[in-house]
């Protein structure tokens, strides 16, 4: 069969540049995803995305032969894991970390108006944010009491509370 099984499991390349390596590049690109693109409306952060994309290239990686070894890759996929859970766990422990891990809510709407400074800062339109209100069961502006970016690119709508007794928006006069 001609399967060297020593060349297989056995590392090829000294652990400790692996996990410096998968550190460095893990690091490297979640600063620059978050202080190039913060956020992108949909319901995957940023940091769930690169987690994903860099262990689906890490297994590919020993999977084709790249590192010539199996423990390479994996040992490599548990540095990329273990790089994600430390920075949700730094954030958690450090509230000052915390606003890198998980930014805060930016207002979009705020009492009926948009706020689109704020809108231009994530580069959404109104179209895009009309979308997302009406997915929430909200058809206009006016009846939002805030709606704001989530730092997992979700948006969160607040409608305005209807008076008890009354239809729709309208309001009694007494």
């Amino acid at each position: 069969m001609g399967v060297d099984w020593g060349r297989v499991f056995a590392f090829d390349t000294p652990w400790l540049e692996i996990v410096v390596r998968g550190t460095a590049i893990y690091l490297g690109l979640f600063l620059l995803l978050r202080l190039v693109l913060k956020r992108q409306a949909g319901t995957v952060g940023i940091t769930d995305l690169l987690v994903i994309v860099l262990i689906a290239d890490a297994a590919q990686n020993a999977m084709a032969d790249d590192y010539r070894s199996v423990p390479d890759g994996l040992l490599l996929v548990a540095v990329i894991i273990f790089c994600s859970h430390a920075l949700d766990w730094l954030g958690y422990r450090f509230p000052v970390l915390n606003r890198l891990v998980h930014p805060p809510p930016l207002p979009l709407i705020r009492d009926g108006r948009l706020l689109r400074q704020n809108m231009r800062r994530e580069l959404m339109t109104e179209e895009d944010l009309l979308s997302q209100l009406r997915e929430q069961g909200v058809l206009d502006i006016k009846d939002v009491k805030v709606a704001c970016m989530e730092g997992d690119g979700r948006v969160s709508v607040v409608p305005f509370e209807k008076q008890q007794g009354s239809r729709g928006n309208e309001r009694r006069v007494t």
